[in-house]
């Protein structure tokens, strides 16, 4: 595993990406305070240290029909290391399951499940996710709106707080 030092620039260079992941080298830079070249050298070595796994676009669910959100936590009869792998295969192959967690506690899964509506997900729930092995029960929370959607995690750039992270 290679030791990586994050400094206040490639912090900087994360956080600004992670705000906004089509802004130019050029304002990338400007921002973090450097040239063009190196801020890409840097951005670079971010992608490949693990830091930044890719780039993707905010798509807007309403726009394209997707009316609906549910966050389904589903208890499994068995949570067995095989058995647990097995589901996230499963749900893997799921494309209205947007995101999948293993849980500590009661429930096992919490899956966050895009939907046309409210019948589409019920359709969902009863061919695919209630039947699918393993599974012994599944309580379902409809989301009524959004009041924070902030993807990534919270990134200091302080002075002062370089960290070494293991990669």
């Amino acid at each position: 595993m290679q030791r990586v030092k994050l400094d206040r620039i490639d912090r900087r260079i994360l956080r600004d990406l992670q705000d906004d992941g089509r802004m130019t080298n050029v304002e990338l830079a400007r921002r973090a305070g450097i040239s063009a070249p190196p801020c890409l050298r840097r951005v670079r070595a971010l992608e490949e240290a693990g830091y930044i796994r890719g780039y993707h676009a905010n798509v807007d669910p309403h726009a394209l029909g997707y009316n609906v959100t549910v966050f389904a936590q589903v208890g499994l009869n068995s949570q067995a290391e095989a058995d647990l792998r097995a589901f996230e295969a499963l749900v893997n192959g799921w494309e209205q399951v947007r995101e999948c967690h293993m849980l500590a506690g009661e429930t096992d899964f919490l899956l966050k499940v895009v939907a046309k509506d409210w019948d589409d997900y019920q359709r969902f729930l009863t061919t695919r996710l209630t039947a699918a092995p393993n599974v012994a029960h599944v309580k379902s929370a409809l989301a009524i709106r959004t009041g924070k959607l902030k993807p990534g995690v919270p990134i200091d750039t302080e002075e002062g707080s370089d960290v070494l992270f293991d990669k």
